[in-house]
């Protein structure tokens, strides 16, 4: 008696489908070319994985998965659905507690009352998924999204206007999850993906544009709204930057002027670098004690330092309480 052929899929992994070759060299669950549009799969994927069968590389293209339960229980690392094709699966209500489903597709899957519950989704295409009342706590994503990585590919290799439409794309991502994340009470998660949202808008603007410049400096100012040790960065460095234009340009301290002085030692230079430090600290907190004052063109950087002081400062009180009180 022969044996029967069995599905020619393998895995980047290197795992080899021990299914029933159906005639096209691939299994049922590989076919990419046996159409499941609509079929309900659910209970026979559930009783596949059980008995072992692959779970990567499954052609699913618009299943019917409605209310899959594919959690693993008593085993840290879940199943492994990585590879695999869920374009516009129906996976409403499914559970998917601790999966893995990396470098795979799930563009256009709905995914409502879901739960995603520490799935790894690293390289993986989520374009256009439905997550209302979607459960995706501690959902691993990577470092970046799957488009963001092929938009700074493509800006490397100068295909402008493809890296143009995979920043959109990656905005309009993030945007889902921001509202997900918003949804379900993670107003943590909900930050983090706003950042990234407003990040990949900035991809987005010309280079060199008043709108890019703008956004720039608002995130290095505060990480739009999202990162109050930002402004905490932003407020030492104009503190040191402005003592160090009082110690070149000179200060007024009891009628003597305090400044860089080459001819003197080592210590009295260092002794006046701290004096204009001071002076920068209280210029730029607006307390103004009085007992050094600018001089000359140290007065308009006093100014420009105490205006910008009292800005920053009222910033990163909005900025600390926003984060603070979610």
């Amino acid at each position: 008696m022969t044996n029967k052929p069995k599905c020619q899929y393998i895995s980047p992994d290197g795992h080899s489908c021990q299914e029933i070759d159906m005639g096209s060299g691939y299994c049922f669950w590989h076919d990419a070319k046996f159409d499941k549009s609509g079929l309900e799969l659910s209970q026979k994927l559930e009783r596949y994985a059980k008995k072992g069968g692959l779970l990567q590389g499954l052609e699913l293209k618009r299943a019917n998965l409605e209310g899959l339960n594919l959690v693993k229980f008593n085993d840290h690392n879940g199943y492994d659905l990585s590879y695999s094709n869920f374009y516009r699966a129906n996976l409403h209500g499914a559970h998917l507690f601790n999966s893995t489903i990396k470098s795979a597709s799930l563009m256009k899957a709905d995914l409502r009352d879901a739960n995603l519950h520490c799935c790894k989704l690293e390289n993986t295409n989520i374009l256009g998924i439905k997550l209302n009342a979607t459960r995706i706590d501690n959902l691993v994503l990577g470092d970046k999204l799957l488009q963001e990585s092929q938009a700074i590919e493509a800006t490397k290799q100068k295909n402008y206007d493809e890296a143009q439409d995979l920043y959109l794309q990656s905005e309009e991502i993030y945007r889902l999850l921001r509202k997900g994340a918003e949804q379900q009470g993670l107003f943590e998660m909900a930050g983090k993906y706003t950042y990234s949202e407003l990040r990949m808008r900035h991809a987005q603007y010309p280079k060199y544009s008043k709108k890019r410049l703008v956004s720039s400096f608002i995130d290095m100012l505060c990480g739009y709204g999202e990162k109050p040790e930002n402004v905490i960065r932003f407020s030492l460095g104009m503190i040191l930057l402005c003592a160090l234009c009082y110690f070149v340009l000179g200060i007024n301290y009891n009628d003597e002027t305090i400044r860089i002085d080459t001819s003197a030692s080592l210590e009295d230079n260092l002794h006046a670098m701290l004096n204009c430090f001071y002076f920068s600290v209280v210029t730029f907190t607006t307390l103004g004690y009085g007992d050094i004052t600018p001089v000359g063109i140290t007065r308009l950087i006093a100014t420009i330092e105490a205006f910008i002081g009292s800005f920053s400062l009222a910033l990163f009180v909005v900025v600390f309480v926003k984060r603070m009180t979610r």
